[in-house]
């Protein structure tokens, strides 16, 4: 059950235990760069503290595990605050990979719902897709699955309120104002644009995970099909 330790304004952080080892810090305001890099540098802070035993970042939020159940987590979240309101940005130079995407077709069906959602052509929807470059903030949901940043607004589309139930792995997404490659194959609410062969995840590499946390990314059409 989730239990608050802190709320304050709408402009500060909330900061609530989860159980009795957890502690989940969330971020105000939207999802930026500026605020994933402070979640970054609370994370590399956080990594000196020794009653925490792991960090788990997460698209402005950050939880923190601890080795044993805090006697005072006012305390944690006091220091996790302060922390907040006082460290600066840490920038990750990760790597660039640049993929090639099948856009449209059996693939990519959830094209022409996202074109009419922006009011745009699919030629544009694409074309925008493309021209942007998207940062890696954090992996989960599923393994290796990567939340990248960098969606340019004009293409943002809600999540399904009935999700496919077959997406493969592999499928290019969007996902509210959030873009995305599906990791497994399985049930999935984002909407599917394309499609690329790149593997997110191979338990048998080390690491397995394809991509980092600030890893950069820059699609380029393969193919296109409308």
């Amino acid at each position: 059950m989730k239990n608050d330790v802190a709320r304050d304004t709408r402009a500060a952080p909330t900061i609530s235990m989860i159980g009795t080892r957890a502690m989940l810090f969330e971020a105000p305001g939207d999802f930026t760069m500026a605020h994933q890099r402070r979640i970054w540098s609370l994370m590399d802070a956080a990594r000196t503290r020794p009653d925490v035993c792991e960090l788990i970042p997460g698209v402005t939020n950050l939880m923190l595990i601890f080795a044993a159940p805090p006697d005072r987590p006012q305390e944690e979240a006091d220091w996790l605050r302060h922390a907040w309101d006082t460290l600066p940005e840490r920038h990750i130079e990760g790597r660039l990979f640049e993929i090639g995407v099948r856009y449209g077709g059996e693939l990519g069906g959830d094209l022409a719902t996202v074109a009419a959602h922006a009011g745009l052509p699919p030629e544009e929807v694409i074309a925008i897709h493309h021209d942007s470059e998207y940062t890696v903030c954090a992996i989960g949901s599923a393994p290796g699955f990567g939340y990248l940043h960098g969606l340019d607004p004009r293409i943002a589309t809600p999540r399904k309120t009935v999700p496919s139930l077959n997406m493969l792995a592999g499928t290019v997404t969007i996902g509210g104002m959030q873009a995305g490659i599906s990791a497994l194959t399985g049930p999935n609410g984002w909407n599917s644009i394309g499609y690329t062969d790149i593997t997110l995840f191979d338990p048998h590499k080390q690491p397995p995970a394809l991509f980092a946390i600030g890893d950069r990314i820059r699609f380029y059409p393969e193919s296109i099909e409308l």
